[in-house]
């Protein structure tokens, strides 16, 4: 069954991958600040239309909607999302791209961490193997001279803004088994409208009709459906492994630059993803599996009845994926197992 969700945390770096070269070429006319809300709200206005087919098509809802018990989760994802932008448009301004790049893989680490020690979410040896190489290689990719490493204020800027993501990915996983639609729509006009309003306030406007277009359907394939597909990805996987899967992602967006912008493959390029592929093997042969406790737990989600924690009963006969609230009696047994939202004990 992980072989799912990993597929799924691949699609989504995938998507995610084809922004950085479409990117590139649209901030000729879009200032950066005004890109990044026109990503985040073509994210929420592609979602919310998605969501709004659903219900005229009167869709049965499958998934559990967010309930004031995660608010403090969605407005820590909001927050967080503008918070990061900004710390890092200080850190570019203050210290070189190169450096920034470098910098920015910190992220995969820093939601490791606090997923570990924050969240309490299980990280086995060979996760941490996977990580390790993951994260050498996407510093590999990222700069061309190890020596443009500098610990500036721009650095501290831009460790702030990775700290600042690899907290809202924690937050992000906290709310998985929720609907992810809904979620994708509530962070893309929060954070849309945050980064817009960033925008205005710096005066950084464009009239150029068909480059905004672009941006908002851009956002929708490479951060609406991308977020998506994550989401969908962690409610399995966990942040810290859909964080290291993600990071396929700069490979996608070289090989489309490769393809669309004509840009060079360098040899670099060709270690980095040797280590990147290996990474991805201790990642996958992963095999976590020992006696556990499941305790009494009363909560709402998607789930089926044949996975072996679902065994409560229903009025008539229930088949496939549905939701509704419902409590787990207590129960101890042993399987492979990765820390979704059943799988969150201590080790």
């Amino acid at each position: 069954m992980k072989y799912k969700p990993i597929g799924m945390a691949i699609l989504a770096a995938a998507l995610y991958g084809i922004s950085a070269p479409i990117s590139k070429m649209l901030l000729t006319e879009l200032p950066p600040t005004l890109m990044a809300a026109l990503l985040y709200l073509g994210a929420g206005i592609g979602m919310a239309g998605i969501n709004l087919y659903k219900r005229l098509m009167k869709k049965e809802q499958l998934e559990a909607s967010i309930t004031k018990k995660e608010a403090p989760y969605v407005i820590g994802m909001i927050l967080l999302d503008i918070l990061a932008p900004i710390f890092l448009m200080l850190g570019l301004s203050l210290t070189t791209s190169s450096n920034a790049s470098l910098l920015n893989n910190f992220e995969i680490v820093a939601t490791s961490l606090i997923a570990l020690f924050l969240f309490k979410e299980t990280i086995g040896k060979r996760m941490w193997i996977a990580i390790g190489f993951i994260t050498i290689s996407s510093i590999l990719l990222s700069v061309t001279d190890l020596s443009s490493l500098d610990f500036s204020l721009g650095s501290v800027f831009i460790l702030l803004a990775c700290l600042s993501w690899g907290f809202e990915n924690n937050c992000t996983r906290m709310l998985s088994l929720k609907d992810p639609l809904q979620i994708v729509v509530i962070k893309g006009f929060g954070s849309g409208l945050g980064a817009l309003l960033i925008s205005v306030v710096l005066k950084a406007y464009s009239q150029n009709i068909g480059y905004i277009a672009v941006a908002l359907i851009l956002g929708f394939f490479a951060y609406g459906l991308s977020i998506f597909f994550y989401i969908k990805a962690q409610r399995d996987l966990g942040a810290a492994r859909t964080s290291a899967y993600y990071a396929i992602a700069p490979f996608i967006g070289v090989l489309i630059s490769w393809i669309v912008l004509h840009e060079g493959i360098t040899e670099q390029f060709v270690f980095a993803l040797i280590l990147m592929i290996i990474g991805t093997y201790f990642a996958v042969s992963e095999d976590h599996r020992h006696v556990h406790v499941h305790t009494q737990e009363t909560h709402e989600h998607k789930h089926r009845h044949d996975d072996d924690h679902h065994s409560h009963h229903h009025e008539g006969v229930i088949l496939g994926e549905h939701s509704h609230s419902h409590t787990h009696e207590e129960k101890v047994h042993k399987h492979p197992h990765l820390p979704d939202l059943h799988h969150r004990h201590s080790h």
